[in-house]
């Protein structure tokens, strides 16, 4: 059972999402917020959740701001961001603040409900034209000189098409679909690439990819 906190402050666009997640019987809406304060104070009496839909322009607190905030006090914690927003000064500060994947509220229920799990699998998703404009944002990044000395990184031929995969922003799902192999397979090559790389969510992943010159 998945236990899920919803910060929505707008009244028709939370029906929607709650809609979309009714047909799902291992989804429980633990707790519904307005604003990234409510979410807060709500955590601080219990934290026993698995994962926040985070919508970004809100009164009080907005979604990056509390992102921020929940990823410090309760990193354990994955946030998906929903928001009607593709903007890339928003992708880009939801990133920095933690979120572990940014999809759009024009998703579909079947889209948003593998989203949900994927995420909680260690998995970062993103809506197609989030990441497109991710990948943008990263190609276009100055790389910051570093004093260490660079780490040589050898990944299988198996887990460079994984990465490959996983860089297009698509789902563990339907990479397994693409390569013809399990979910489980592909969930263990990614927990393998993310232990050679260090790295802690889909986006730094890419990017030390990038860096180290594997993409």
């Amino acid at each position: 059972m998945t236990k899920l906190i919803i910060v929505e402050d707008n009244a028709f666009a939370l029906q929607a999402i709650s809609d979309k997640l009714a047909n799902f019987s291992d989804i429980v809406i633990s707790y519904v917020a307005r604003n990234g304060q409510e979410v807060l104070e709500f955590l601080k009496q219990n934290n026993s959740v698995d994962l926040i839909l985070m919508d970004i322009e809100m009164p009080v607190m907005n979604g990056i701001e509390a992102t921020q905030a929940i990823k410090q006090k309760y990193p354990q914690i994955k946030i998906v961001m929903i928001t009607v927003y593709d903007d890339d000064n928003y992708i880009f500060d939801a990133i920095k603040a933690g979120a572990d994947s940014y999809i759009l509220k024009e998703t579909k229920a079947e889209k948003i409900f593998e989203t949900i799990t994927d995420t909680l699998n260690g998995g970062a998703v993103m809506s197609p034209s989030i990441a497109v404009k991710t990948l943008r944002l990263l190609k276009n990044a100055p790389i910051v000189e570093k004093t260490a000395s660079p780490i040589t990184i050898e990944l299988t031929g198996r887990e460079t098409e994984i990465l490959e995969q996983l860089s297009t922003g698509i789902s563990n799902k339907t990479i397994a679909e693409k390569l013809f192999i399990s979910p489980f397979t592909v969930k263990r090559h990614i927990e393998n690439i993310y232990q050679k790389l260090q790295a802690h969510n889909r986006i730094e992943l890419i990017e030390k990819a990038r860096q180290n010159k594997l993409l």
